[in-house]
């Protein structure tokens, strides 16, 4: 019936008028959750139930992270409570740019909310996205807007419009001092192309054996960095005529094909050092104005919805029924002082019926001070958690169980039409979740502690080691990467060396250690190593 019918419930009000206003609260209304990370839930009369954190941007130890949905790109939805789950205590690059500590820092969670909208076939995230300082995804090209960013240097910035110039994306080999143009990030490869896999695409490339795939292990991520400056790697692997490699956690695979190929094979040896860049062009929201806005070493990014307030300006979006309409809403927003996460509970006519967007910003700009603010997917998407808890309503949120009164039918959208940014319901309205479940989705932010890289001396590289217990090797240092393998009790293995100084580095609860059994290499916590 799905294929054929949309049943999508919605209830009219009469009024669309903004939001109730209330003075702004005094800061003891605000509850600590962790130092420079503070909690609000507003109760206004209309009525609607808001739920606010607010990060001081000065705050060292703080800072923010994009997550993914079962970790990869390739139809990876996830509630907002596991992908919390997933990324707290996991390894982040937030000390590996420049004038930072070093790769190995931990991000311990503190908040989650929901990100982009989703491709309903696909379960991928709909924009781009820049996830611990990889460019993972692209922002569409000339498409009218790209998302929320958060650069090294602890700025931040709404984007508008942006292109991909062709050859300002390109490798740069260093033996020969070629370069070569990349065609893609994180798509399959066409012909005659080069195409550049990161972690995030997914445990393998899923390319055929018709090309040639080439490891390089990174020294940092592959960030936007636009040329002379780039993000170096080691050539590790080359893979002639062989296809879906594994792409573990530090690591690329630049996979090519047809003229694209033999261009790689003539710059590539074993141990020689490339060089990624990547740039993006930046317009004003009409696509054809330049914008001085600068992405480089943008660490972690989404792409929004409605950019609903632009210097404590509010944007107009009578003419859009999508925002116009009272539901529940995500937003991200920011000031010269603080960044705010939001939600706003919906579709429970008794305590909370929802916001347009002009509500949203007039709360944000009047009530939370905010200049800046964008919205995310809302509706059954919305959610907030803080310290590992659900903290608003996903139930009324998700069914519309909580509706009482003037319920209505919209008829079939067209799939193709919807772009989650104006004019057709996002895919996640279609098929509600189940009533009272957290609802999956592609992608999302997060409010982290940066805690310092700690390692482990109780073993060294080259050590003989055997395994205690039947194994599990990974492509990364932690559970929140791919499996890729089992080794039984008793394998013996040799300890190898990281070139990002992380070996036996702490993550998700346990010391890591990348370990060379013959048959497959990968990472393992050091509580099933033993000396041989």
């Amino acid at each position: 019936m799905r294929n054929t019918i949309l049943l999508f419930m919605l209830f009219l009000l009469v009024s669309s008028a903004p939001a109730s206003a209330i003075a702004p609260q005094d800061d003891l209304a605000w509850e600590p959750v962790v130092t420079g990370i503070e909690y609000q839930q507003y109760t206004l009369p209309d009525p609607n139930n808001v739920f606010v954190v607010r990060m001081d941007r000065s705050n060292p130890t703080l800072t923010l992270e994009s997550t993914l949905g079962q970790g990869k790109l390739t139809y990876g939805r996830e509630t907002v409570s596991n992908m919390y789950a997933r990324y707290d205590q996991a390894l982040s690059n937030w000390g590996g740019g420049a004038n930072q500590p070093g790769w190995g820092m931990r991000s311990q969670a503190v908040v989650a909310i929901n990100g982009a909208y989703f491709d309903f076939y696909s379960g991928g995230p709909k924009g781009g996205q820049v996830q611990s300082g990889w460019y993972a995804k692209r922002f569409d090209d000339l498409g009218g807007g790209s998302g929320f960013a958060w650069k090294l240097d602890r700025s931040v910035f709404i984007g508008k419009c942006v292109f991909h110039r062709p050859e300002k994306q390109s490798i740069t080999y260093l033996a020969t001092g070629s370069t070569q143009q990349i065609a893609h990030v994180n798509t399959q490869r066409g012909t005659d192309e080069l195409v550049l896999f990161t972690p995030q695409y997914d445990s393998h490339t899923g390319t055929n054996d018709s090309g040639v795939e080439v490891l390089v292990e990174m020294t940092r991520p592959t960030m936007i960095l636009p040329s002379p400056a780039n993000a170096s790697g080691i050539v590790q692997e080359i893979r002639a005529d062989k296809g879906n490699s594994l792409i573990r956690f530090d690591s690329i695979v630049l996979s090519a094909s047809g003229t694209a190929a033999q261009t790689l094979l003539q710059n590539v040896q074993v141990g020689s050092t490339v060089g990624i860049s990547q740039e993006i062009t930046s317009y004003e929201g009409n696509c054809e104005t330049p914008d001085p806005l600068s992405w480089t070493k943008t660490y972690a990014s989404i792409a929004s919805g409605y950019d609903f307030l632009k210097d404590g300006q509010i944007v107009d979006y009578s003419d859009d029924p999508n925002a116009t309409v009272r539901n529940p809403r995500t937003a991200i927003a920011f000031n010269g002082q603080y960044i705010f996460f939001l939600v706003v509970d919906g579709r429970d006519t008794d305590l909370s019926i929802g916001m347009s967007i002009h509500q949203l910003a007039v709360f944000v700009r009047d009530t939370l001070g905010a200049t800046w603010g964008v919205a995310q997917d809302g509706g059954g998407s919305s959610t907030m958690v803080i310290n590992g808890q659900v903290v608003n309503n996903v139930h009324c949120n998700n069914s519309f169980a909580c509706i009482t009164t003037n319920l209505i039918f919209l008829p079939l959208v067209n799939q193709s039409s919807q772009n989650g940014q104006s004019g057709q319901p996002a895919a996640s309205e279609i098929f509600p979740s189940p009533a009272g479940d957290e609802r999956a989705v592609a992608n999302g932010m997060m409010m982290v502690i940066a805690q310092p890289a700690i390692t482990s001396t109780t073993f060294l590289p080259g050590d003989p080691v055997a395994t205690m217990v039947d194994t599990e090797v990974w492509l990364g240092p932690g559970t929140n990467y791919a499996s890729i393998s089992v080794v039984a009790k008793g394998t013996q293995g040799s300890i190898v060396h990281n070139i990002n100084g992380l070996d036996g580095v702490l993550a998700k609860s346990s010391y890591w250690w990348y370990v060379d059994f013959g048959t497959v290499a990968g990472w393992v916590p050091e509580g099933v190593l033993a000396h041989k």
